[in-house]
């Protein structure tokens, strides 16, 4: 510490305040010590920094459902955002969300006195486990499509599930077709509402949803189905594995994509500007998602009574995957 204090000029209490993070510190200080710690490698003795605050310097992370791209990537982002705050973390993960696992993963957690909870499990039946603790703690949770609460993290994904919707709207088809996720997802549910209430805005038919278990299988399953109703033009699927799906057995089908059907997916993996048609889909910042669990959980084990975070926007990327309908043969005489 006294290293970083000589190069970044300031006394090694300053040092202290900002590793600390005291906010009575200037903002060309912070950045003068954030810089020579960053030089120096320096890093902080966790040992000795829990002897001084009289805190176990760690966060515990309860989760379910991180095969699913965005809890994987809200999990990431709370191990990045939580070490460079200066805390480790300490990972619970269940099998199941009834209220025994629930109250089994906190009290493992307070065995290893964590500072803060945070819980990244997004179904109904974690919230409801939840609801019936009385943790020790500050607890931070994970709702999709969940309200800006104390507590609470969200992402906005029923105007998620709207803008893909619109989308296909807006390109002229006449309804879009929807594969949900599974019931009890939290996300399942919110894009269920997006997708419904942008086809009501419209004065468009919803016809019934075809049920999917976020796997490309049975987005396939789904694709099958809709190949056989020429009818159908535009699908949403709730997540991009199963858009991929829906696509792989439009085209076994013969049906192109777009030409004849549009295809639009929900969470931007990775992978999907690289499907062939590249997929339009929803994006969402879910390392932001990890970024302001930790930030909040650090506010309220801090004392403080923060302002509920505003849940992540969503980003609409339209590619090569969604075009107008194809034009019926009535259309094609009219320009003939």
């Amino acid at each position: 510490m006294i290293d970083v204090a000589r190069l970044a000029g300031v006394s090694h209490q300053t040092v202290s305040r900002v590793l600390n993070g005291s906010d009575s510190v200037t903002p060309e200080m912070r950045e003068r010590v954030e810089t020579a710690v960053d030089r120096l490698r320096y890093r902080r003795n966790p040992a000795a920094r829990a002897l001084v605050t009289r805190q176990s310097m760690s966060i515990g992370i309860v989760s379910f459902g991180l095969a699913q791209f965005g809890p994987s990537v809200a999990l990431t982002g709370i191990v990045d955002e939580a070490r460079r705050a200066g805390y480790a973390t300490n990972l619970v993960s269940l099998t199941a969300l009834d209220h025994g696992a629930m109250q089994n993963a906190l009290d493992h957690l307070m065995a290893d006195s964590v500072d803060g909870v945070i819980v990244l499990a997004p179904l109904e039946a974690a919230l409801v486990a939840i609801g019936s603790l009385s943790p020790e703690v500050p607890l931070v949770v994970f709702h999709p499509g969940g309200p800006a609460t104390l507590g609470t993290i969200a992402t906005d994904e029923v105007a998620g599930a709207r803008l893909a919707t619109v989308h296909l709207i807006e390109l002229g088809h006449g309804t879009v077709h929807h594969v949900s996720g599974p019931p009890g997802w939290l996300g399942t549910a919110a894009r269920l509402e997006g997708w419904r209430g942008a086809l009501a805005d419209a004065g468009l038919p919803a016809h019934p949803p075809v049920e999917g278990d976020w796997t490309s299988e049975s987005g396939y399953d789904a694709g099958i189905r809709f190949a056989d109703d020429h009818a159908v033009t535009a699908v949403f699927a709730a997540n991009d594995q199963m858009a991929l799906g829906v696509v792989r057995a439009l085209v076994d089908s013969g049906r192109q994509v777009p030409g004849e059907v549009s295809v639009i997916g929900f969470d931007d993996v990775p992978e999907s500007a690289f499907f062939r048609p590249a997929l339009s889909t929803v994006r969402f910042d879910f390392s932001e998602v990890g970024r302001q669990a930790v930030d909040h959980v650090l506010e309220l084990m801090a004392g403080r009574q923060p302002a509920a975070p505003r849940p992540v926007a969503p980003q609409l990327l339209g590619r090569t995957s969604t075009a107008p309908p194809p034009r019926t043969n009535e259309q094609r005489k009219k320009r003939s």
